[in-house]
């Protein structure tokens, strides 16, 4: 897996970015728990995937992504991010189970903000953000999982840890049992850059490879139909989403 690559020449001037988004649901879901929010005219997007086996994670997804959509998307880039992280923490307040009661209603989410020259990935649980930059695909977030604890860890293989019993469980995530921690990452933005948000469902089902290849189909529209075509080919058991994001 690539590492977040160096910035290099930063974008000025005024940025129109283009995107597309698709979800859909899994081959042996009863409901898509999945949700996005496709928002370029504020630089705002996001996934957010519903805790799957728990109480409406359909709800908690759709929530969480109302929820973003309503914040009012003006200030400086800094306080655009603060605002980002005062609503998915005070969703997560909302969430937690009340009383020591058993039920969890969370999600996980990705969120990407974009302005003339900067990038913020904002991140709990094992949504995903991919750059496709200079011909090679980055993954900016680390998924919050006990798979990817297992390869941090005690050093394991991407292949021992996922078979390891309870490796799709996660360890963060808006709703969960623990208080929220969110995970941030900032960068420039480069010409050509292309990024995608996307739910477990979606990067599963395909090689990073293959998530390269479809990443230089063409306008968002066209990479985001390329990657349901390669994932829904496979079993495709899971909901799958993506939101794909070029100047």
């Amino acid at each position: 897996m690539a590492h977040v690559p160096p910035a290099g020449t930063i974008v000025t001037g005024p940025y129109a970015w283009r995107s597309a988004g698709r979800t859909a649901q899994g081959k042996s879901r009863a409901r898509n728990e999945d949700a996005l929010l496709d928002c370029p005219q504020r630089g705002c997007w996001a996934v957010a995937d519903g805790m799957g086996g728990h109480q409406a994670g359909n709800v908690a997804s759709q929530w969480v992504v109302n929820s973003l959509a309503a914040l009012p998307g003006k200030g400086g880039f800094d306080q655009r991010i603060e605002a980002v992280r005062l609503c998915l923490r005070g969703l997560d307040s909302q969430l937690q189970p009340v009383d020591g009661g058993a039920g969890i209603m969370g999600s996980t989410v990705v969120v990407l903000l974009l302005e003339p020259n900067r990038a913020a990935c904002i991140w709990a649980g094992d949504s995903r953000c991919y750059l496709w930059r200079g011909q090679r695909l980055y993954q900016l977030s680390r998924d919050h999982s006990l798979q990817q604890q297992l390869i941090d860890r005690q050093q394991l293989s991407p292949e021992l840890a996922q078979a390891h019993p309870g490796s799709r469980a996660l360890t963060r995530a808006v709703g969960g049992r623990q208080p929220l921690k969110l995970e941030v990452l900032e960068l420039c933005t480069q010409p050509g850059d292309v990024f995608l948000l996307c739910s477990d469902g979606l990067y599963q089902g395909l090689s990073h490879r293959e998530l390269g290849r479809a990443m230089s189909a063409g306008t968002p529209r066209q990479v985001v139909d390329r990657l349901f075509h390669d994932v829904l080919r496979g079993a495709s058991r899971d909901d799958l989403t993506a939101v794909v994001i070029q100047p």
